[in-house]
């Protein structure tokens, strides 16, 4: 019995052993600041790494991290963007900053708690994900060390995740569908790329990966209260009159009255999208009012 739970447990540790990308593995690329910057907002990146809400010292328009995140197995402090040598992102190398983004593997080689959406990150083009990191570079560096995750058992929760990847990230690239319009391929790639709508939108399976035979067909919240919409049949369910109208509630939200934007976190979301060109806010209302 004692081997067999030796062997068990070797198995374990191999089967969920972190495989990240290597140096070899980055393509070349010089880094697009500015492109970054339209990704970072298109990933409403700010709205998870914002600081603590009693924090004042702070420049909140800043992602220095600690605003406590409530998930079904704990409460988790996204960590510190800015470039920060110490509590931020400043040491952290070109291949660390992938292999967190694609692969959900951490500085320190464990595995990250898939709350941060690399399952939808892993579509995008290393390029892309690289172009964010050269803007996070750019911002000034803020001292803030955050606090630590509240999951219980987190080290064996980590470990485990090993074995949840397998059914649970999908690392194929999002590739561009020649059936359809430009715009609707900048629209397609935003929402499941970098936007990544499928984690709130997509309900769970009983393993929590997402349930793709549902994709964006609404479900519970990942807060645990309350309800997250379908995106689909947007236009024939009449919540918009058509695309236009879409693009509108997407670029002005609640401000202009459409007061779906502001309950369930998604007046941050529509906020974060507002500061996209108006040729990408209408592209994803394109995608999405194509969803039948």
């Amino acid at each position: 019995m004692a081997a067999l739970a030796l062997a068990g447990l070797l198995l374990f540790w191999l089967l969920t052993i972190p495989r990240p990308l290597s140096v070899a593995d980055l393509p070349a690329h010089v880094a697009d600041v500015a492109r970054g910057q339209l990704l970072y907002n298109a990933g409403g990146c700010h709205s998870c790494h914002a600081t603590a809400e009693k924090q004042t010292v702070i420049d909140a328009t800043l992602p220095a991290g600690g605003k406590a995140f409530k998930t079904p197995v704990g409460t988790l402090y996204p960590p510190n963007l800015t470039p920060d040598a110490e509590t931020g992102l400043g040491k952290w190398s070109d291949i660390e900053f992938v292999n967190a983004m694609q692969k959900g593997i951490g500085r320190e080689g464990g595995h990250l708690i898939p709350a941060f959406p690399y399952t939808s990150y892993a579509k995008m083009p290393v390029g892309d994900v690289l172009d964010i990191k050269a803007y996070l570079a750019s911002l000034p560096a803020v001292k803030n060390q955050t606090p630590a995750h509240d999951v219980l058992g987190l080290a064996l929760v980590r470990r485990g995740l090993g074995l949840w990847k397998y059914i649970g990230l999908d690392e194929t690239k999002w590739v561009e569908d020649s059936k359809q319009t430009a715009s609707w391929n900048r629209g397609s790639y935003l929402v499941n790329g970098p936007g990544h709508c499928n984690e709130c939108h997509t309900p769970r399976t009983l393993f929590m990966t997402s349930d793709t035979s549902k994709f964006l067909g609404g479900g519970p919240h990942p807060d645990g209260v309350g309800k997250v919409p379908s995106l689909i049949n947007l236009i024939g369910r009449g919540q918009y009159k058509d695309a236009a109208d879409l693009a509108s509630g997407l670029q002005y939200g609640a401000t202009f009255g459409y007061q779906k934007f502001a309950a369930g976190g998604m007046a941050e979301v529509q906020g974060n999208i507002s500061k996209l060109p108006e040729t990408d806010i209408a592209a994803i209302a394109e995608y999405l009012a194509s969803l039948k």
